[in-house]
């Protein structure tokens, strides 16, 4: 098959299990809003729809933040849960917002704007749902026209060339206007790529090549993007992958991508689907599949080997790094692992009545990926890992601490505590923010020769304020250097990426 037709079938593999006809649903009053309204759990906060757009405000500092965090930190997530009496039933369903918090020594003012994707604007002009959704089906929908007609824009950032890209799953980037997060439209790398899925973790080299891919389910291709640090794409294709699972995240070596695949599997028989279920309900658990690695040589993408790890799920990757051997080549890679999909399946739906149902836990996992045996084995290590981010210079380079969330509390959602944990050794420092905060991913700055910064946010639900606090890198443990509280709570999002000043 040539390339060329390989990137059609991809473009349109990237819509296909998002518009195979639905069955009729029976139009059913929803309770779920009903019972999130009802819910008396104080973190529902964090999954509470945002109004409307939110103004620039200034926040209330302690402390002073440090010249090298001068800049902007944007952040995206699900922020428009409901919409005319019918609200979704997952999480990662809402109507994407940017965030955009302006970071200058004693001084922090805060942004959001709901991106206008062409989904918002048409159902916000309708007051109500108009298409599926990834884990939702809202009764009396129309199938919808395109993966992009479905694109929430809810998942990640990617600052490039003066704009800022706010990223999905399973169709385009939107493009988003730096300064005042204005919705461009959507990034189209290529006229014959236009729709095609680009994912929502890529890996920025040390050099700023740019690594992406995309998920096409229905057909079992994986597409793969190389874009230059001027932003031009240099290469796209798509290659076959028997089974292809859900795949949220993946890493870069100096030479190789590098792939974890979750026995998660879109059910390509359609039997799951044809019952008018939601895209992520046509997904079925194969654990006899294993926790398959699939590596990928960065210059020739014909090379491809597949290794094998015990069964588990993942959203995070870390980082991966490689080193010679006799035998060949070794690749050491972390990520944050779960002994099944039971998070994404149940706890990141009933989040959405205001329920809490706990699942399996993520621990901080190392995989050595031996390509010249052939053999992948792992360490899992007993701390609780979510959101793993390490030094952005480090990329595919070998390291030694991850940044991530950790240390579930009793009685609500997400983490209690920001860690570096060493890789290595497993030796861990943390700071506890108390079981009223909802710890939110944090991020590594760099700062020259110093060991850098870690900045982030949490939830305070004490204060009823969304906090953003900056810690010493290699100081975790003494506390927070400087803190700003925001005018507002904001609703719990995903990902983010810094731009110095």
């Amino acid at each position: 098959m040539q390339r060329r037709e390989l990137l059609r079938l991809l473009a349109t593999a990237g819509a296909t299990p998002l518009l195979a006809p639905l069955l009729a649903h029976a139009a059913t009053a929803d309770d779920w809003q009903s019972d999130f309204e009802a819910s008396d759990a104080p973190w529902k906060l964090g999954f509470a729809s945002a109004p409307g757009d939110l103004p620039l405000a200034p926040a209330q500092v302690r402390g002073r933040f440090p010249d090298a965090v001068a800049g902007t930190l944007y952040r995206i997530g699900p922020a428009g849960h409901d919409l005319g009496g019918q609200r979704y039933h997952h999480w990662f369903d809402g109507d994407g917002m940017v965030q955009r918090l302006v970071i200058e020594g004693r001084q922090v003012h805060h942004q959001g704007r709901y991106v206008a994707t062409p989904k918002r604007v048409a159902e916000v002009r309708a007051g109500r749902r108009l298409t599926e959704a990834f884990g939702t089906v809202p009764p009396g929908v129309e199938p919808p026209t395109s993966a992009d007609s479905i694109n929430v824009a809810n998942t990640s950032v990617l600052p490039l060339q003066g704009e800022v890209l706010a990223l999905w799953e399973g169709g385009s980037a939107t493009r988003i206007d730096a300064r005042t997060l204005d919705t461009l439209g959507p990034k189209t790398w290529r006229a014959d790529l236009a729709g095609m899925p680009f994912s929502a973790h890529p890996k920025v080299d040390p050099d700023g090549t740019v690594w992406n891919f995309g998920i096409g389910s229905a057909q079992a291709l994986l597409a793969l993007y190389e874009i230059g640090p001027e932003g031009r794409l240099r290469r796209a294709a798509a290659v076959p992958v028997a089974d292809l699972p859900m795949v949220h995240d993946f890493a870069v070596t100096e030479r190789h991508l590098v792939f974890l695949m979750p026995p998660l599997v879109y059910d390509s028989e359609g039997k799951r689907r044809a019952a008018g279920t939601s895209f992520l309900d046509a997904h079925v658990w194969r654990p006899e599949l294993g926790m398959r690695a699939l590596v990928i040589d960065k210059k020739d993408w014909d090379k491809r080997q597949l290794l094998t790890l015990p069964a588990g799920f993942l959203f995070h990757v870390g980082n991966a790094w490689e080193e010679a051997t006799p035998g060949g080549t070794r690749i050491h890679i972390d990520y944050a692992r779960s002994e099944d999909a039971s998070s994404i399946f149940t706890t990141n739906r009933e989040l959405m009545r205001g329920r809490l149902v706990r699942s399996a836990e993520p621990r901080l996992t190392v995989a050595t990926l031996d390509l010249g045996t052939g053999r992948a084995t792992q360490n899992v290590l007993e701390l609780e890992a979510e959101f793993p981010r390490i030094d952005p210079r480090r990329v595919g380079l070998r390291h030694r601490s991850v940044v991530h969330a950790t240390q579930q509390v009793k009685g609500r959602p997400g983490f209690g505590a920001i860690a570096r944990t060493d890789v290595e050794t497993g030796r861990s420092q943390r700071f506890v923010y108390g079981p009223q905060a909802m710890v939110e991913e944090h991020v590594f700055v760099p700062d020259g020769r110093r060991p850098g910064w870690v900045l982030g946010t949490v939830l305070d639900l004490a204060r009823g304020k969304t906090v953003l606090s900056c810690f010493e890198a290699d100081r975790l443990g003494a506390g927070p250097v400087a803190q700003a509280v925001l005018p507002r709570a904001l609703p719990l999002g995903l990902h983010g990426a810094f731009v110095a000043a």
